[in-house]
């Protein structure tokens, strides 16, 4: 059984106003919030684990958790959405709330929000599939792979044989409970102890839009509980 993802945000304030409004409508947006009321606890926790979106009350010590969050090359970067005096800009924030903070104001902020934290889901997310097939390299070597999990921008593969960086492979691929199998050249990005990540470099347009449908199948979120 498919088990529907949960967005979760750190929300960072010291103020009791900010985080009861905010918490009440990320509850209405379905997504779990965690506290922090300093940002140097919040820097702590962004180095433990990864979240979706980061809400920030912006102070002068603001500016380290969201140079934080710009380094982060590991994983895929949260949604940030900063609180600020006037609706300022910030930057590094992808969406900003004007202070004072009223629910009215906040709709289209975390609406925008939302829409980039499930587009950047999307984007990021891995399905495993472990398919074992036989895919031809750029110097017309068959190479025995499984593919491991797929994504919309690649595939992880494991190899008995030896592959290194920049080698091109091709090959055709069958996804579950899809008749029509897909045609895929993928550029190998890293390999490590028999595992490689490529990324796809063509896809017939036909077949890509197979690939997305099938993602989207895949992709399942909480819903909100409102109407975005």
């Amino acid at each position: 059984m498919t088990v529907d993802k949960t967005f979760e945000c750190l929300l960072i304030s010291r103020d009791p106003g900010v985080l009861c409004i905010l918490n009440e409508l990320l509850e209405k947006l379905s997504v779990s919030s965690e506290v922090c009321f300093s940002s140097s606890k919040a820097a702590d926790r962004l180095s433990e684990r990864a979240v979706d979106l980061v809400i920030i009350d912006y102070e002068d010590d603001s500016r380290e958790v969201l140079r934080q969050i710009e380094e982060t090359v590991d994983r895929g970067k949260p949604t940030v959405v900063a609180v600020s005096e006037a609706g300022e800009p910030i930057a590094g924030a992808h969406a900003v709330i004007a202070k004072p903070v009223k629910s009215e104001s906040c709709a289209e902020p975390l609406r925008l929000a939302y829409v980039r934290m499930l587009r950047e889901h999307r984007r990021h997310a891995r399905y495993p599939l472990m398919s074992p097939l036989t895919a031809t390299d750029q110097n017309s070597r068959l190479i025995p792979v499984t593919v491991a999990n797929i994504g919309d921008g690649g595939v992880g593969l494991i190899a008995e044989d030896s592959l290194e960086a920049g080698d091109v492979l091709s090959f055709r691929l069958a996804l579950p409970e899809i008749q029509q199998s897909i045609h895929a050249e993928a550029r190998v990005q890293w390999t490590r102890n028999g595992a490689a990540g490529c990324e796809f470099v063509r896809i017939p347009p036909v077949e890509l839009v197979i690939l997305h449908d099938w993602l989207k199948t895949q992709c399942r979120v909480k819903p909100p509980a409102v109407e975005l």
